[in-house]
């Protein structure tokens, strides 16, 4: 991990403008301390006093500090008391502040220390200690006359980058470090300058990278003689040539670029001539290196077709990336040809103001071509018939638009497997059934243009990896080409509704389509594609209602690794009381979404209640109690149409007596003459009901008629169904017309079990009212006429009896 940060270090541009110091101080305290402590105690030892116009060391620093920044201030002095009780530091930071002299006994209490950073300084001169934990020392950038080297340096076993600087140079001034393992050294030579004509030498120690910078501003003039056994990675930085230097800079490298280990080659922030350029590449083209990269390239003054012979080369790799180029007027072809004809296997120019790129004349040895951020139009490579070995072609951030043409594009490249077009502005709309694509294509990038769903018409036929995300599909046709390969399919960012089904994509194994308008996935989706491993379709517009159910229910049986960002990125969006609620936590009862489901138990509800229903009629004889009330209704709107006058003539009885024919013998011989000799009129059924109107109806008329009913209670009387027909009336007369009018005379005990369920009326009268018990004993029944009489205290309008015969 610590040995990682050391490389990264090393291939930081040191000549580039300061990066912000807080990041590269977090990256190095994770990378030095994060194998010792967790991430959280290293933020809380971790402080940073970076560009805070500091002129000393600050006085309050934590003791368990483990990693200071103090750079980009103005400290001039670093004294032993500023630092001495931080025993636990081990990243130091004091670069870009005014430090003129360093004492390294200063570190003497701070034994844990191994990066140190003091470049970009005004050091010229240091003393120097053991220091045997170090592992980063940078002192660059500062203003010493020759290499600041002391031989306790040959002590730092640890030590795998070290960064210099100095004005003039000795053949053994890094002999004190020579038997190191170092993994970068960083020479400043941006004060070097030329003596004369002298020639400087420097043996190189054996290290992994060799950075040099230049002065940004000046022509290269460096003249020093600089070897080295064993070179992984050269890099120079900061390279200003014209045709009358460039010699001089090939002069330079040719003792460094000697050694077979040396594989590498970058060159940053390079300003030189077209010619100058040419030449640079022609000088690398039989050396060991197979690796050239060139960052940040500025053409100057003309360019002119230039002879390059293309020789037998161990080079496998050009890099180019970002070129400004300041000429304006100049032959196309002899800029592109130069590179179209290279005999190496990767080509990258990227980031340029090239406008196209010519087709190798004769078949090519490129494997990998990279165009990304160029100008390239439609007609790049068409009619091309001489890249038949290219294997990877990138052409993103272009400006291709013909979807059609660009599959034309690759008709002949027969050994083409990856095809990254994304980034540019194709359309897919002039559809012309002329599909004309490299069969031989494995992996296709077609994000991030202006694509619709008739895409799907024209795919390689053997393509495995489609990347169609950020386009303008908003379904997928089902004429769509049969992708019998393809294992993975991107089409996030779209305006897709379903997720599409595995119906032509039989092989699908990988589903990305989130950012959708997916509102409800298809219930078979994972029917339909049994070998997927991995969907991605969260942040989508779900529409939490049973239509989702299904979908959620699935999801719970494939495995949690399979759905991605599952639960986190699947919420409701509708309706609007569940919007947010994650899908794993919005349910729905099985009742209310199966239709089905939801018929069958409203049926058996509604059976359920109509065979209650019909029980209950029948328990408490419903049908008798209905056919009585339409009887009692019909009788009452015939009453409505009897004259007024004879409405008028009121009561006409004092009681009604309501009884069984068993007990006609006590009505008749103790009831009638009891009450009659007191003029208590009495109206019995088979003397005073109207002969040719119906027994109902006469009950009716004759209750109404009469003051009082009595009702002689017996076990003959619940078993008379007559009986009870004018109990009923009765009772149903007394809610009616408001008065207390029912007289229950108790004739013989009646046990309430043997009252007839259907009776319930009578079961409820003689629970609620008082009746008279007819007594056994002859002594107590004057008491009970007397009883009776009483009830009868209202003097009838009677009239004659002839009137009530009729």
């Amino acid at each position: 991990m610590v040995k990682s940060l050391w490389d990264s270090l090393c291939n930081m541009s040191q000549d580039r403008k300061p990066i912000v110091g807080s990041f590269h101080f977090v990256c190095a305290l994770a990378l030095i301390v994060g194998s010792m402590t967790p991430f959280s105690n290293e933020l809380e030892s971790m402080v940073d006093y970076s560009n805070r116009n500091l002129t000393h060391v600050p006085k309050d620093l934590p003791p368990r500090t483990k990693a200071l920044s103090l750079s980009q201030n103005s400290i001039s002095e670093l004294r032993m008391p500023d630092i001495s009780f931080l025993s636990e530091l081990r990243v130091l930071r004091l670069s870009h502040n005014r430090i003129r002299s360093l004492d390294f006994h200063v570190f003497l209490f701070n034994q844990d220390l191994e990066y140190l950073d003091v470049s970009h300084n005004r050091l010229r001169n240091i003393s120097c200690c053991p220091m045997a934990s170090l592992r980063h020392l940078d002192l660059s950038f500062n203003d010493f006359d020759v290499l600041p080297m002391c031989k306790e340096f040959g002590n730092l076993t640890k030590l795998t980058f070290l960064g210099l600087s100095a004005a003039k140079f000795q053949q053994l001034d890094l002999l004190p470090v020579a038997h190191l393992h170092l993994s970068c050294i960083l020479l400043d030579l941006v004060s070097y300058h030329i003596k004369g004509g002298e020639t400087e030498s420097l043996q190189i120690p054996n290290t992994t990278v060799l950075h040099l910078v230049f002065h940004p501003n000046s022509l290269f003039s460096v003249q020093v003689n600089m070897s080295v056994n064993a070179l992984g990675h050269l890099q120079l930085s900061n390279i200003k040539l014209n045709d009358e230097n460039c010699q001089r800079l090939m002069t330079f490298l040719s003792e460094l670029t000697r050694g077979p280990t040396l594989l590498n080659v970058t060159l940053q922030h390079i300003e030189t001539t077209w010619k100058c350029s040419v030449k640079l590449f022609q000088f690398f083209w039989p050396r060991p290196v197979e690796y050239l990269n060139i960052y940040n390239l500025t053409i100057t003054e003309r360019i002119d077709r230039e002879e390059f012979t293309y020789l037998e080369t161990a080079m496998k790799s050009l890099t180019i990336e970002h070129i400004k180029n300041q000429v304006f007027l100049f032959s196309k072809e002899a800029l592109y040809s130069v590179f179209a004809e290279m005999n190496i296997k990767m080509l990258s120019i990227s980031d340029t103001p090239f406008i196209h790129m010519v087709c190798p004349p004769s078949p090519s040895s490129f494997t990998f071509l990279n165009f990304t951020q160029n100008v390239f139009t439609d007609s790049v490579f068409q009619g091309c018939s001489t890249l038949k070995r290219l294997e990877t072609l990138i052409l993103q951030r272009n400006g291709l638009k013909n979807f059609f043409k660009v599959a034309l594009m690759t008709k002949n490249m027969s050994s083409l497997e990856t095809l990254d077009v994304s980034l540019n502005s194709l359309n897919s709309h002039a559809y012309d059934r002329t599909c004309a694509w490299a069969e031989s294509i494995l992996v296709l990038n077609l994000s991030s243009n202006m694509l619709t769903g008739s895409v799907f018409r024209c795919l390689p036929p053997k393509v495995k990896v489609l990347d169609l995300h950020n386009n303008r599909i908003m379904s997928i046709p089902k004429d769509v080409t049969h992708l019998q390969a393809l294992q993975e399919l991107n089409v996030a960012s779209n305006s897709l509704t379903d997720l599409p089904g595995c119906g032509a994509f039989s092989s699908l194994s990988v589903l990305v389509i989130d950012h959708n308008s997916v509102s409800h996935p298809s219930e078979d989706f994972f029917q339909s594609c049994q070998n997927i491993r991995s969907l991605t379709a969260g942040n989508n517009p779900f529409r939490c209602t049973c239509e989702l159910r299904d979908f959620v229910k699935n999801i719970g049986w494939v495995a949690r690794e399979v759905v991605e960002g599952w639960p986190d990125s699947y919420r409701c969006d509708y309706p609007e009381s569940s919007k947010g609620t994650a899908l794993q936590d919005f349910h729905l009862s099985p009742l209310s979404c199966d239709t089905v489901l939801l018929t069958i138990t409203i049926g058996a509800t509604m059976l359920v209640l109509a065979v209650t229903g019909a029980f209950l009629c029948l328990y408490f004889d419903l049908p008798w109690y209905v056919r009585m009330l339409c009887q009692w209704t019909q009788t009452r709107h015939r009453a409505r149409h009897i004259p007024l006058e004879e409405l008028q003539r009121n009561l006409q009885f004092h009681a009604f007596v309501s009884y069984s024919e068993h007990d006609s013998a006590w009505v008749k011989n103790e009831l009638l003459p009891n009450l009659e000799k007191d003029d208590i009129r009495v109206c019995l059924h088979e003397r005073n009901f109207v002969p040719g109107k119906s027994i109902v109806e006469n009950i009716i008329n004759f209750i109404e008629k009469s003051y009082k009913s009595i009702f002689v209670l017996s076990p003959h009387f619940i078993q008379s169904e007559w009986c009870h027909y004018e109990l009923y009336f009765a009772h149903h007369n007394l809610f009616h017309e408001g008065s207390d009018n029912l007289i229950l005379i108790l004739l013989e005990p009646i046990l309430q079990n043997n009252i007839p369920s259907r009776y319930h009326k009578l079961r409820a009268l003689m629970a609620q009212r008082t009746y008279l018990e007819w007594p056994t004993e002859k002594g107590k029944r004057g008491l009970f006429w007397a009883n009776l009489r009483a009830s009868f205290i209202m003097k009838l309008a009677l009239v004659n009896e002839d009137d009530v015969k009729t």
